[in-house]
């Protein structure tokens, strides 16, 4: 068997000290081979995004070790670190980190310029990255013109620029609705066929139809790790949409909408009488003046 592109050994991160040490990855071992496509799921603060700054040389292990194409990189200096970085990995994030000030081209071309290259070289290499994802016409536009899937197509092109062996994507399609979420899906895997490794989280059980293996984590530790079809949902992750095995998505649109019909309308919340106690207080008080 080949060795992995990416291989951490017990690998763990701590941050604070003492009583107020937080345990982010608890003795993490994983190894990815080339041209693997991995999605990571896990609820919220289980050591997703910690995990994926760490294979990406943003943040070092607190212990273990980390080999990156068979280099120890986990105790590198920064220099060195910053340039493994460049040279290996290309990032999506969640925002998008487009500077809004700079038109899509500008950004693009931005990661070639820690190469020293001459300014047009950049902005010809980044304008044949923007044709491949679709975006040659939006090259002089700035981002906060274009829509969200479009600003993500522009992210990747500038995670591509480079031409890295890896892309780590964190919850890439975090902010964007079902559409532009399948557009910026679909780039990464033709980015994939390429022959490039992907790593990319997401809370999404439906893009897991997109990876060729899903590894999910809980409170720092990896719990599960399985390979899957592409254009099929993980079954662990189809247990998590679907807590009976056997239901559908059609019995699930059906018993929302059974729900929303039995339930009483905002309109009909608003217009209900007012509470017995109330209506008894004034009854109350007519006796009284009956009395009287």
């Amino acid at each position: 068997m080949p060795s992995p592109i990416i291989s951490l050994q017990n690998v763990s991160k701590l941050y604070g000290f003492g009583d107020a040490t937080t345990i982010a990855l608890d003795e993490v071992s994983l190894n990815i081979g080339a041209g693997e496509f991995v999605g990571v799921m896990g609820p919220s603060g289980c050591g997703k995004s910690t995990l994926m700054n760490i294979i990406g040389l943003l943040d070092r292990p607190t212990h273990g070790e980390y080999n990156l194409r068979r280099r120890s990189v986990a105790r590198l200096r920064a220099g060195q670190r910053a340039k493994a970085r460049r040279d290996t990995v290309g990032f999506i994030f969640q925002s998008s980190n487009l500077l809004p000030r700079m038109t899509v081209l500008e950004n693009v071309a931005l990661p070639l310029a820690y190469k020293g290259l001459t300014l047009g070289r950049r902005l010809r290499q980044a304008e044949n990255m923007l044709e491949r994802v679709g975006l040659q016409d939006r090259q002089y536009y700035y981002p906060p013109q274009l829509s969200g899937g479009q600003i993500q197509s522009a992210a990747i092109a500038r995670a591509l620029v480079n031409d890295p062996d890896i892309i780590i994507a964190d919850e890439p399609t975090g902010n964007l609705d079902s559409e532009s979420s399948r557009l910026v899906m679909e780039l990464l895997s033709e980015v994939h066929k390429t022959g490039r490794t992907i790593l990319f989280v997401t809370h999404n059980p439906e893009l897991t139809r997109y990876a060729t293996r899903v590894v999910y984590m809980h409170d720092g530790s990896i719990i599960h790790d399985e390979p899957t079809s592409l254009g099929e949902v993980a079954a662990t992750a189809r247990r998590v949409m679907y807590s009976i095995p056997e239901t559908t998505e059609e019995d699930d649109l059906a018993g929302v909408s059974i729900i929303m019909h039995t339930m009483p309308s905002a309109e009909h919340k608003l217009e209900a009488p007012k509470p017995k106690a109330a209506k008894k207080k004034r009854t109350t008080k007519k006796a009284k003046r009956s009395r009287a």
